[in-house]
């Protein structure tokens, strides 16, 4: 079993009015959490208990938290994790524009906004020949301009992940060149390229295929006591992760959408190998205080 320092992430779930259990207990969590600020008091003070860094989907209301953070001169105190694109906003917004060519279009005018002429080179030539890779390296120049413009210089961006459902998707039409074109641009910015998944095992199978090297690769995916959200099942997953050759996955949905306490969730993730990184989404202060401090302290023995 191969073991390393596990990095602790605030997760964005709770920021973003997401609870995979229950839409009740996501409104419940109140109107405190519509304010960018006191996202980002809570991301301090995860921090100052053991957190290492921030895992977010980019999307106004993360980026608007990113800006609050820099102001109070905590960013380069975190490492970054990026998720994108951030798919309910998207088809939210094509819902209200009327179709995904109107969202394309306004995407484009962004880009040009943006002045990110790479970017904006890029996504014409992806438009005008229906080019995977030419598409994705300027979307990724599109959000990580959007990133590096909330987060300022001084900001540490570790990696930038494909959502769950693009990467999930991807894999059912089986689009090599997506996830090489995702890989390859990462690397050639100097980030980590990443893929969150629901689906573990048959990720790591495709990735091997495609000659990807698993090292260079950052997977984030479900592991918990009870098997939630682990497909196909919790013993494949469980399998694949003691095969996988480096320590570079992440642990999501540790808490099980919190049917789980943070010390059971703590004494599963000790059994496995493989895992670098924890992400922990927290909506009060006094899970920031004490979930992190137990997490901390816990692997720090």
């Amino acid at each position: 079993m191969k073991q390393k320092k596990i990095t602790l992430l605030v997760g964005d779930n709770p920021f973003l009015g997401i609870s995979h259990l229950s839409q009740n207990r996501a409104r419940n969590r109140g109107n405190a959490l519509d304010d960018p600020k006191n996202c980002a008091h809570l991301v301090a003070l995860s921090i100052v208990n053991g957190a290492d860094g921030f895992m977010f989907s980019a999307c106004n209301k993360t980026l608007a938290i990113l800006e609050e953070l820099r102001k109070n001169e905590i960013i380069k105190d975190l490492d970054l994790y990026a998720i994108v694109p951030y798919a309910f906003e998207y088809v939210r917004l094509a819902t209200q524009m009327g179709g995904f060519s109107a969202l394309a279009k306004k995407v484009l005018k962004e880009m040009a906004s943006s002045r990110n002429f790479m970017a904006i080179l890029r996504g014409f030539k992806g438009v005008a020949g229906t080019d995977i890779e030419s598409l994705t390296k300027a979307y990724l120049s599109y959000e990580f301009s959007r990133i590096k413009s909330s987060a300022g210089k001084e900001a540490h961006l570790n990696s930038i992940l494909l959502h769950q459902a693009i990467t999930d998707l991807a894999l059912a039409f089986n689009l090599k060149p997506l996830f090489k074109a995702h890989t390859d641009f990462a690397l050639s910015l100097g980030i980590k390229p990443g893929f969150n998944t629901g689906n573990f095992p048959y990720l790591v199978k495709k990735l091997k295929e495609w000659s990807i090297d698993l090292s260079e690769v950052l997977i984030a995916a479900p592991f918990n006591k009870v098997g939630f959200q682990m497909n196909p099942s919790k013993e494949e997953c469980e399998k694949a992760l003691a095969e996988y050759p480096e320590p570079t996955v992440i642990a999501v949905s540790v808490l099980a959408a919190g049917y789980l306490k943070p010390s059971e969730a703590v004494d599963y993730i000790k059994t496995l190998p493989n895992i670098s990184g924890v992400v922990i989404g927290v909506s009060k202060e006094k899970h920031a205080n004490e979930t992190f401090r137990l997490f901390k302290e816990s692997f720090a023995e």
